[in-house]
């Protein structure tokens, strides 16, 4: 697998996606929850969505609750959840594992792409973030704690690169 394109994952209703039909698109990949101190970033994914949308950023949710046990609805509880509470209009996913021998193979090759701090290719807490490029190859990692509005700059320079 050389980039994101050739990975399917299912929608949160079942649905399945391959992500070749957002080829030439940003997309931003997110490992959410809905019970974590992090989760009002729901709001500003949501943001990103709605600005940067049009001009062709995608951004896409996989549930997890390998963190914590932050995320143990069901898939249809998540997304129920999302819609309610941030307006979520964005792509949500089935929910997956992203470390360990079950993490879902975007995942697994998404860290390999990016690893975080010190080489390190484990996700560490819910909602890292991965900006891919319109060529399907990873641009750039990001932790928990980078909000979603400092992530402008650089999807402004992929949506023109």
């Amino acid at each position: 697998m050389t980039d994101l394109t050739d990975f399917t994952a299912n929608r949160i209703d079942g649905t399945p996606l391959s992500l070749a039909e957002l080829q030439g698109k940003v997309l931003l990949v997110v490992n959410t929850a809905s019970a974590c101190g992090f989760t009002p970033q729901f709001e500003g994914l949501e943001a990103l969505h709605k600005t940067y949308g049009a001009q062709g950023l995608a951004v896409i949710g996989f549930p997890c609750n390998q963190f914590g046990a932050q995320d143990s609805g069901t898939n249809e509880e998540i997304g129920a959840f999302c819609q309610r509470n941030y307006g979520v209009s964005f792509a949500m996913m089935e929910k997956v594992d992203v470390n360990g021998d079950a993490a879902h193979p975007l995942f697994k090759w998404l860290k390999a792409e990016a690893p975080g701090l010190l080489g390190s290719e484990a996700i560490k807490w819910n909602f890292t973030k991965f900006l891919v490029g319109k060529d399907g190859r990873v641009i750039k990692r990001y932790a928990s704690m980078d909000a979603p509005a400092k992530l402008s700059k650089d999807i402004e320079t992929a949506l023109v690169a």
